[in-house]
């Protein structure tokens, strides 16, 4: 008994360690699900979507892929779904969630990504959240990816992801546990147009995968992305301008606690693989946000 204690005491920890602290909040708590055709439409690939028992399911296969959008646009809040991602071979495919208005900015767009970057067998996905201003992403790159390897298998069970977007901040959430704030320090660098929320799945083959290396390869179609728990709650485009922007803390003026600041320093820690601001390859003249 005593040895049976005593090796439950060495693998805890080591168990633990695999897995981010507490963030000691839970955002996501605080806004209802509902049900897709309440807060969604379907954008385009309609004959590739199914919706059964709440959770929207999308597909791409060598004719098209498919896309959603949120029936309105925003100019703050809470955004997330609990998705579920194919197992296999998926490279050179995206599964998305995100904020967008290029349709009404076409060529001058903001844009918040959250980002699934499909991948090869025994390779895990990589997250990749990025944050585009004002046509940095309409064909003058400016990218501003933060990407990660995540602490599970996204392929074995639905997780929540989100984005919280506030006119100081955007914070992207796993589970509610916070992995990535991107502050406001200047009006050139923070989208402040109103957005819409969006979900896809399409191929990227040309970059996607280690760069491009990896193509979709349709043998494996299709390919599948599962969505369901659907939250969209805030400020919309229609709101009184007395309505008071959401956060991702206790502080109703935003940010975060110490103990998500931790949280979300444990997981930069050990699970970022792409920071833009520390690739040397960048012209960071174009990135003011990370000076200093």
């Amino acid at each position: 008994m005593a040895i049976f204690l005593f090796l439950l005491i060495l693998l805890v920890p080591a168990t633990n360690a695999d897995w981010p602290p507490s963030p000691g909040y839970w955002p996501s708590s605080k806004f209802r699900s509902m049900s897709f055709y309440k807060g969604f439409k379907p954008l385009w690939g309609p004959q590739h979507q199914s919706l059964y028992q709440s959770a929207l399911t999308i597909w791409l296969d060598r004719t098209t892929g498919s896309g959603f959008k949120s029936v309105r646009p925003f100019r703050s809040g809470y955004f997330g779904a609990s998705i579920k991602l194919q197992t296999g071979y998926t490279a050179g495919v995206i599964t998305a969630f995100y904020l967008s208005n290029s349709e009404a900015h076409p060529g001058y767009h903001d844009e918040v990504d959250i980002e699934f970057l499909g991948t090869t067998f025994g390779k895990p996905y990589t997250l990749q959240t990025n944050v585009y201003i004002r046509g940095s992403g309409d064909g003058r790159i400016v990218g501003r990816e933060m990407k990660f390897h995540l602490w599970f298998d996204p392929t074995r069970n639905f997780h929540h992801y989100a984005i919280l977007w506030s006119p100081k901040e955007i914070i992207f959430l796993v589970d509610d546990v916070p992995i990535r704030r991107y502050a406001r320090k200047s009006v050139a660098t923070f989208p402040l147009r109103p957005m819409w929320v969006y979900g896809s799945i399409w191929d990227a083959s040309s970059w996607a995968t280690e760069d491009g290396k990896y193509k979709a390869d349709y043998r494996y179609q299709p390919f599948v992305a599962k969505y369901t728990n659907f939250k969209a709650g805030g400020c919309s485009a229609y709101s009184p301008a007395w309505c008071r922007p959401v956060s991702a803390s206790p502080f109703r003026s935003g940010g975060l606690t110490r103990q998500q600041h931790r949280t979300m320093r444990w997981v930069q820690r050990n699970h970022l693989v792409y920071d833009y601001c520390r690739d040397p390859k960048r012209d960071h003249s174009k990135t003011p946000e990370c000076w200093g």
